[in-house]
């Protein structure tokens, strides 16, 4: 018992839908990395990144039930129910990637020459981690803001869930540009990247400031306005990188609308071209939806029963 008669540990933490997903979570992360790491192995970038995505996920995990079971999560200067929301939704992402790259790179109908241990193994891998995506999404959704119910924090909602996938999104653009994009060639190519890089920084601003409990108001405005007003000028930048990206990467003027034969595969300038304007596409109507949603939040948030942030 604490100095206050309550139980050390949070029961609710353990002993809960929440508690159980977060196990769900730690058991089948632990066992994708005892599996990678005895058997199914990995190989290349594409491997690098699934075990880099488990492993984060896990420590993330732990130290989240670990904070909340011992209830040291008060002693930090954040909005613990925004933080945990952000982390699990971000987790999902992160596995949903995995669940889908590793198969693809990693696991064939046929036994290799060493045996089907290899290749059982990595569908067992691909399956846990499938099952760690439910997982994540399970937490999500019983975290995640509903109509009539009170609000607990802004990452809860969908706009802020949506804030998440947007930074998520953003991240593939930053890889694909990477990649032998050869977006330096051309001004407007240039100024897509500014765009991404700007918006993105924004959509980071956003979530630091909700994680860190800064909502009460942005200098002359409320949060929810201030939010409003990012998302607006995010979804106006992402319409023109929307147009200039393609024009200046598949006009015939600056590059090829097709793909170039003598391009190699799994190294080619214009796939990750393709993939930076089809994201960008994505985001748009993500900041879209965001700014559609936002004007929910923020005449909501004037009705203290509702008012979450």
């Amino acid at each position: 018992m604490d100095s206050q008669g309550g139980p050390y540990l949070n029961k609710s933490a353990l002993c809960s839908p929440l508690g159980a997903a977060r196990l769900c979570q730690i058991a089948m992360g632990c066992a994708v990395i005892a599996m990678v790491a005895h058997t199914a192995g990995f190989s290349g970038s594409h491997g690098f990144f699934c075990m880099a995505a488990w492993c984060f996920c896990f420590g993330m995990t732990v130290v989240v039930f670990f904070l909340d079971a011992t209830r040291l999560h008060s002693c930090l200067p954040v909005s613990w129910d925004n933080l945990t929301v952000t982390c699990a939704a971000f987790a999902t992402l992160m596995y949903v990637t995995a669940s889908v790259v590793y198969p693809l790179f990693f696991v064939r109908a046929e036994c290799p020459y060493a045996g089907c241990d290899v290749r059982n193994f990595r569908i067992a891998v691909t399956v846990c981690s499938i099952l760690g995506t439910l997982a994540y999404g399970a937490e999500v959704a019983l975290c995640r803001a509903r109509p009539g119910q009170a609000v607990v924090g802004y990452m809860a909602t969908v706009s802020g869930l949506l804030k998440v996938v947007q930074g998520f999104v953003a991240c593939i653009i930053f890889g694909a540009l990477a990649n032998r994009s050869e977006y330096y060639r051309h001004v407007g190519t240039i100024y897509c990247v500014v765009v991404y890089a700007f918006c993105f920084t924004l959509t980071v601003v956003v979530v630091v400031m909700t994680v860190c409990g800064r909502t009460k108001a942005v200098r002359c405005m409320s949060f929810d306005r201030f939010v409003v007003v990012c998302t607006l000028l995010e979804v106006l930048l992402y319409l023109s990188a929307s147009v200039v990206w393609p024009v200046f990467c598949f006009d015939t003027k600056y590059g090829s609308p097709w793909r170039p034969s003598s391009c190699p595969q799994g190294n080619c300038p214009w796939d990750s071209k393709v993939v930076v304007a089809v994201f960008s596409l994505v985001n748009f109507a993500l900041y879209l939806a965001d700014l559609i949603y936002s004007q929910r939040i923020r005449f909501s948030s004037h009705r203290p029963t509702n008012s979450r942030v």
